[in-house]
């Protein structure tokens, strides 16, 4: 039996730092993120249908997440629009995902995994936390990054503190050692190696 582990946080938790440390230990990881990406590129399975709902989203034969963002802002049902379109065609790459990676631990990345009630069918759920103002350097340190945007990123999340009491696993992320060393004893605790 696979043991589906969500993995999520805020931005600027260390998530995909994170979930690069399960890599590194041989765990499959599935992102969430990287598959909305596929779908999106030229010949991605969601841009055809994404045409014929949102055809002003389509640019050089893609799907630009610059021109969604502005469209969304401007009409927020574009969102129930898109969502329509992109939630099943995302389901269907973690499953065969899931079909391909079946060994006694897989990492489901998703950052709005709360939000999307991901939670209903995993496993378990890791949350990565970081002290409030370790978040908002980490963040600000991005290119392009400004307080206005990070300010409407962070009023769009789950407050970290509501995601850390629905979580069954959580790891501080403030040093890159003490993360790994959490997720080892994590991934040993999860596939029952225990050389304790």
């Amino acid at each position: 039996m696979t043991h589906l582990l969500g993995l999520t946080g805020s931005i600027g938790m260390g998530k995909s730092t994170t979930a690069q440390m399960f890599r590194d230990e041989g765990i499959p990881v599935w992102d969430a993120d990287a598959a909305v990406h596929e779908l999106y590129k030229k010949g991605g399975a969601a841009v055809a249908p994404i045409e014929a709902v949102l055809p002003e989203a389509i640019v050089e034969d893609e799907v630009s997440r610059d021109r969604l963002k502005e469209m969304i802002a401007e009409d927020l049902s574009v969102m129930g629009k898109l969502e329509e379109v992109v939630h099943p065609l995302v389901a269907q790459h973690r499953a065969s995902f899931l079909d391909q990676n079946n060994g006694p631990l897989v990492v489901l990345d998703i950052p709005l995994l709360f939000e999307t009630s991901a939670q209903d069918w995993l496993t378990s759920v890791l949350v990565v936390t970081a002290p409030a103002g370790e978040q908002r350097k980490r963040v600000l340190a991005r290119p392009g990054m400004t307080e206005e945007q990070f300010d409407r990123i962070h009023a769009r999340q789950m407050p970290d503190a509501e995601k850390r009491a629905c979580a069954d696993h959580i790891i501080e992320t403030r040093t890159l050692d003490a993360t790994r060393t959490a997720v080892r004893k994590l991934i040993a605790e999860l596939t029952g190696q225990t050389d304790a």
